[in-house]
């Protein structure tokens, strides 16, 4: 049977779906099946907002009628016929699923005792772990604190005691007193708060557009999705008008006022003032036919709406629309993501809801694991390639996510003009021009000194050092950033030429070598090398599979290495497998702790049944979890051929051996080969760190 998770409140509109999904976030990253359980939906024509949310999530495979009970009527007509149906619903799901997300039923008003009871009874009856959610919204410390207190002892009064509570939308600033006021009334239950995200509250453009009734009249349908901060009134003139932007707000204007529509469209293409979510126009207002000539001229994607209400009703409606966390919305999510899991202590909770980690890992799995470490403690990472689309969207999810600080090279204007025209908000990075006058002169006096044995002179250090490339492994070098990631638009030579000559290889590391992490259904592997070096010795294979033992540890994997060769045992000879068979032996020699194996084929490697045939004694054969290809050719093939074939995910190459982290991206790179980059890199950036906790390991 399952364990149970029951999210429940006391009350409407606390953000419980919000912290609902951040929790099964966390627990998607110990469990390989995840289910959701909604006791309780509205008895409407349309599905459930939060069970669509919740069945989203990429680590859950559910249908939304396997993840709901009854309906609100039954419950008021009959609530022990409700009850059973829910126990005997929650049992079959207990039966699929190894943890379950139960989320309680809403509220359509103020507190309800009648329904908190019934919730109640819910969780004593599933035998599920209560979670306690509460609004801080408008109340102080002391309010919050006896609302904890009274709605912890109705649950406890049900046999339902809460473990946790949890107050969301905590105004700024009070997070700790809030923490503290509830833990002096309530010292066994853990307690968090997680202060108030506009992000999350607000509305959708398409959210507004539903408010007005509105027709959408040009822009890029996507950005509909993007959300709706603030609303600015455009009654005034142009300049007061621009005085008032903010990031995201909608912009509310007359529709006769056609002298103002140029300068809204060249703000949002200057990048000199902050990106707006969309143009209204109000009072059904046809824009004249040469100021539609003149906008048509101006690249931008930003959604106009029309209405034929006044200025005055439309400024109303936009300020009362309301938002909702839904699947629909990548922005909201990611600041959901980041909300819960900077503010929610998930160990302790998981370790409180006695949740134990599967010895299964699938990619959803180290994805999470991954994302979480990285927020642990969070790395600046320089990303050179600012002018690229595919860096500015996935900078726009890294710094929405929280896992890493970023700075983006390229001429600031440029850079944010291109990020408001794409409808990116990239507002936290740090933009650094690669012609900054003092950093070029302090970069090259630097790259002079380090190079000064090659006869470079500081006037050569001046050019060379304005290189993306080169700028970007000076910042790492010099400390300004903690690693690099570029390649979407260069080669790896020219990314990784730099990091050869300034950061070089760590202390008893004799190559720069790389490795795949290849996450298959059930585990994570470790291949290398597959990028870098097309024929090594001996010696140097000895070192790549020392490096690629260590980067599997850091990244929670047990190290059991597989030195790869077409021959296994001693069954075979050659120049080649003797070079597998004298690499394995340099390693044994200079790592006796590790599990060590070679030459040793593929099939024996990672085939129980093989193993016992052919190695019968080995710790490694038949459960090897880093793989050493002998050269280039056959690692690199190997590499794109399980992840064709096994539907694998790739995520590298993970270069390892330098001093400080730099990796480089395929230039056809996708968003999310970009954000995984970049969080590998942080973690291997916090590999010094003392303050970090390893992952589990993984089997």
């Amino acid at each position: 049977m399952s364990q149970s998770v029951y999210i429940a409140s006391p009350e409407g509109f606390t953000g419980k779906s919000m912290v609902a999904f951040g929790l099964l976030e966390a627990l998607a990253s110990q469990s390989d099946r995840v289910g959701v359980f909604r006791p309780v939906v509205k008895a409407t024509d349309s599905h459930d907002r939060s069970v669509e949310l919740l069945i989203s999530h990429p680590a859950v495979d559910q249908s939304y009628e396997d993840a709901i009970g009854v309906d609100s009527g039954l419950v008021l007509t009959d609530p022990d016929a409700a009850q059973e149906i829910i126990l005997r619903r929650h049992r079959e799901l207990a039966e699929k699923y190894s943890v379950l997300v139960v989320l309680g039923s809403d509220y359509d008003d103020l507190a309800n005792p009648t329904e908190l009871a019934f919730n109640a009874d819910v969780a004593a009856n599933l035998g599920a772990n209560v979670v306690l959610v509460l609004s801080g919204m408008d109340r102080t410390p002391d309010q919050i604190a006896a609302l904890a207190s009274v709605s912890t002892g109705e649950f406890s009064s049900h046999h339902a005691a809460p473990v946790a509570v949890i107050v969301n939308r905590v105004a700024e600033g009070q997070a700790d007193a809030v923490r503290a006021a509830v833990e002096e009334r309530l010292p066994e239950v853990s307690v968090a708060a997680i202060p108030e995200s506009p992000v999350i509250m607000a509305p959708t453009v398409e959210d507004v557009r539903t408010a007005i009734d509105g027709t959408v009249l040009q822009g890029n349908p996507e950005r509909l999705s993007r959300v709706a901060l603030g609303t600015v009134v455009a009654a005034m003139s142009l300049p007061n008008v621009l005085n008032r932007l903010s990031e995201s707000c909608t912009v509310v204007a007359p529709g006769d006022r056609s002298d103002i529509l140029p300068g809204i469209f060249l703000a949002q293409q200057s990048g000199t003032f902050p990106s707006m979510s969309a143009l209204i126009l109000t009072g059904g207002y046809q824009i004249p036919e040469e100021i539609q000539r003149l906008v048509a001229g101006i690249q931008q994607d930003l959604p106009v709406i029309t209405t034929d209400a006044s200025t005055f009703d439309t400024a109303v409606k936009v300020s009362r629309a309301r938002g909702h966390l839904t699947a629909d919305s990548p922005q909201k999510l990611d600041a959901a993501r980041r909300a819960v899991a900077e503010s929610l202590p998930t160990d302790k909770l998981l370790e409180t809801l006695a949740v134990t980690r599967s010895s299964v890992v699938t990619p959803r799995m180290f994805e999470f694991d991954l994302l979480a470490r990285a927020r642990g403690e969070k790395k600046r990472i320089v990303l050179p390639e600012g002018d690229d689309p595919r860096i500015l969207a996935a900078a726009e999810a890294i710094l929405n996510r929280g896992v890493a600080d970023l700075i983006i090279l390229g001429e600031e204007t440029a850079v944010r003009a291109q990020a408001s025209q794409l409808g990116l908000d990239i507002s936290e990075a740090r933009v650094v021009s690669p012609r900054d006058p003092e950093l070029v002169e302090k970069y090259a006096e630097e790259y002079a000194r380090l190079r000064a044995k090659k006869g470079v002179t500081l006037e050569q250090a001046r050019e060379k050092v304005q290189d993306v490339s080169y700028f970007g492994t000076m910042m790492v070098h010099m400390g300004e950033a903690d690693g690099m990631v570029s390649g979407a638009a260069h080669s790896t030579a020219h990314t990784i030429r730099p990091s050869f000559e300034i950061i070089k290889t760590k202390p008893g590391a004799k190559i720069v070598s790389s490795v795949f992490l290849m996450a298959l259904q059930d585990r994570v592997l470790v291949y290398g090398d597959c990028a870098v070096n097309p024929d090594p010795t001996a010696e140097q294979l000895a070192d790549i599979a020392a490096q690629s033992a260590a980067t599997a540890e850091q990244f929670g994997v047990q190290p059991r290495v597989a030195m790869l060769s077409y021959s296994t045992g001693t069954s075979g000879t050659g120049a080649d497998v003797d070079k597998v068979r004298e690499a394995t032996e340099l390693v044994r020699a200079a790592h006796p702790e590790l599990d060590v194996e070679g030459p040793i084929q593929y099939d024996a490697a990672v085939d129980a049944s093989v193993a016992k045939t052919k190695l019968p004694d080995s710790a490694v054969a038949g459960r090897a979890t880093v793989f050493v290809f002998p050269d280039l050719n056959t690692g690199n093939n190997t590499y794109k051929a399980v992840q064709r074939s096994a539907g694998a995910i790739a995520i590298g190459p993970v270069l390892q051996g330098l001093n400080k982290p730099v990796n480089d991206l395929s230039r056809g790179a996708l968003v999310d080969d970009i954000i995984n980059t970049v969080v590998i890199t942080a973690i291997q950036a916090q590999a010094d760190s003392p303050q970090v906790t390893p992952a589990a390991p993984a089997s």
